[in-house]
């Protein structure tokens, strides 16, 4: 069997990305519209009837915001932890309660032939999660939103085999830039999100040969550029003494597109 990866939009403008096995397939956020992930699915050949639950990792609108026309004109069941349910099903976004399912946190459920596991991350929500998904022997773990990657979040990101990581900005161009101090302290907090050289240390720090891809994601649109990451992570490698011949493959997950399918085979 195979791991599918898709990325259908990553940054801060929404975030949603794709896991299948060739047969069923689930989706990982709804921060897009409900109609652009229908059409992105069918860009990469995915049909929505294959699709059999959305995971959420939070309650923040580049996350859900595609989450409440899927779930009732797809009825498509949903999956995060009960805190994160309590913070998204408000007044102002309603989720059929047939479509609601409690996970535990660090335990595995299956869904779409996967193992899934919720792990929890530092970010400025009434919780945060990531996943790891594991198909056969490999495992791919999801860990963005977050502002630092504390103990219980680096194994879940040690062990992966594909990596999606977030590299939210590059620290002199937020510092430089015109967000207001307070929005900027937010940003470079422990619960606000990984800047390009905390996810290049890291990264360069575990180092494995079980690890072939890496994609970067979440970048900021005024604070980041693809060219701008690629750069201190190769940097950052150098100076470890680390050369890549081209593996992991790295590449940086596209904001409003789908970005290139990886297939890992068991």
């Amino acid at each position: 069997m195979t791991m599918d990866f898709c990325s259908l939009s990553s940054g801060s403008s929404g975030n949603c990305y794709y896991v299948g096995n060739g047969f069923q397939g689930i989706l990982i956020d709804a921060g897009i519209s409900a109609t652009s992930i229908r059409k992105f699915l069918r860009d990469i050949g995915v049909s929505m009837q294959t699709i059999m639950g959305v995971l959420i990792t939070h309650n923040h609108i580049d996350h859900i915001r595609g989450l409440e026309v899927l779930t009732r004109k797809n009825t498509l069941p949903a999956f995060t932890t009960r805190k994160i349910w309590k913070s998204i099903n408000t007044p102002h976004v309603k989720i059929s309660p047939d479509c609601i399912h409690e996970i535990p946190l660090q335990q595995k459920f299956h869904l779409a032939g996967f193992d899934i596991e919720a792990f929890p991350v530092h970010h400025d929500a009434p919780e945060t999660i990531g996943f790891q998904i594991t198909c056969g022997e490999k495992k791919m773990t999801v860990a963005t939103d977050l502002g630092h990657i504390c103990e219980t979040a680096a194994p879940y990101i040690q062990a992966a085999n594909l990596l999606v990581i977030e590299a939210n900005y590059d620290e002199q161009m937020l510092m430089n830039g015109s967000y207001p101090h307070y929005l900027k302290a937010r940003i470079k907090s422990d619960k606000g999100h990984l800047g390009n050289h905390q996810t290049s240390a890291f990264i360069a720090n575990n180092m494995s040969d079980n690890l072939s891809h890496i994609c970067l994601a979440h970048l900021s649109k005024n604070n980041n550029t693809p060219e701008i990451v690629l750069q201190t992570l190769q940097q950052t490698l150098t100076e470890r003494g680390i050369i890549n011949n081209g593996l992991p493959q790295i590449s940086v997950l596209k904001r409003n597109m789908p970005s290139e399918v990886i297939r890992l085979f068991e």
